[in-house]
């Protein structure tokens, strides 16, 4: 039994101060915040068929290294670490290596012209889609956690340690039910590179579950991030991503508000504090199996001669066998050979 299901309660009702102010929101907000994310795309985005292979391409437009810059302006001043990658040939640098080395197993994508990249379409469709039609499923969350913590322990030069992705939102998750498989796409945004690895994932980590704060429905969302923690169960990562819990203030809400698409904020902080208290409970208690474990651990029987003060094959291992041979047990037929 996974560690996580032993701190799942039922989540609880939305107050009907809070349920009353959700359902007064407008959904022309809502819109509006999704046409402001699309406004934001650097890059145009067909599906073409080339000799029977359906192909994603992605192309910069002229407007895409002015509008990227001035992105990263508002990253800068807002104290956000990531930016948009601004110059075509480093934006397609990083998004074919990072496409390849992630789903290079079947997959490929590679440069074509002076602003394009070709890549093969994944099987399965966004889990943004699933989540929007209310089909989302535990079994969907914890492919993505497997898929992230896959992707989490992969080196990059990049960053000359692990690498992540920076926009690792639920709409840049495919999930292909066939094979059950979760894969990452779209790699026009990058961390900075001071950031620390743990701050790194856990903000992946913090991007994806927004998404599901802001839009899941409140009998279902609890148990859809859990199941995805679960799946990605790096307790350290975990731990920094509560202390990056807090909804900021200034300039950062604003993006804030487009990645949780300004949904209700009293809504998502009350879940957000949910799951710093589900990451709290579980600290305590995966110490305490950490150190059942130690204490009860064997020693081993195979000896290894690798430094002094281990002992030799012909000590230890030899006395063993050669007790197994004796005509009573415990009496071996010959003497372990001294060291």
């Amino acid at each position: 039994m996974s560690v996580w299901e032993n701190v799942i309660s039922p989540p609880l009702p939305l107050s009907r101060e809070e349920d009353a102010a959700e359902r007064r929101i407008p959904k022309t907000l809502s819109d509006a915040a999704a046409r402001l994310v699309d406004s934001l795309k650097i890059n145009s985005v067909s599906e073409k068929v080339r000799r029977g292979r359906p192909l994603v391409i992605k192309r910069r437009t002229a407007y895409s290294g002015p509008l990227a810059e001035l992105a990263n302006v508002y990253f800068r001043m807002a104290s956000i670490p990531i930016r948009f990658w601004a110059k075509t040939d480093e934006w397609r640098r990083w998004e074919v290596k990072s496409f390849n080395m992630l789903n290079g197993d079947r997959f490929r994508a590679r440069p074509s012209g002076a602003n394009t990249v070709c890549a093969d379409r994944l099987p399965g469709r966004s889990l943004s889609d699933y989540l929007k039609e209310g089909t989302l499923t535990r079994e969907m969350m914890e492919a993505a956690g497997c898929e992230l913590r896959r992707a989490h322990q992969v080196w990059s030069d990049e960053f000359r340690g692990p690498w992540s992705h920076g926009d690792a939102g639920i709409n840049n998750v495919f999930y292909d039910e066939k094979s059950g498989r979760a894969r990452l796409i779209d790699f026009e945004i990058v961390h900075q590179k001071s950031l620390p690895t743990q701050s790194r994932h856990a903000d992946d980590l913090l991007v994806f579950l927004l998404d599901l704060l802001a839009l899941a429905p409140n009998r279902q969302w609890l148990t859809l991030v859990l199941a995805f923690l679960n799946a990605y169960d790096n307790a350290p990562v975990i731990a920094q991503l509560k202390s990056q819990l807090a909804v900021p203030t200034g300039m950062a809400w604003i993006w804030w508000g487009v990645r949780t698409s300004f949904a209700n904020p009293k809504k998502v902080k009350r879940r957000l504090r949910k799951i710093a208290d589900v990451v709290a409970d579980l600290e305590p208690y995966r110490a305490f199996a950490a150190e059942r474990t130690r204490k009860t651990r064997r020693a081993s029987i195979a000896c290894h001669a690798i430094k002094p003060g281990i002992p030799r094959i012909n000590s230890r291992t030899r006395a063993i066998k050669e007790s197994a041979k004796a005509a009573s047990p415990g009496i071996p037929s010959k003497l372990p050979t001294r060291t």
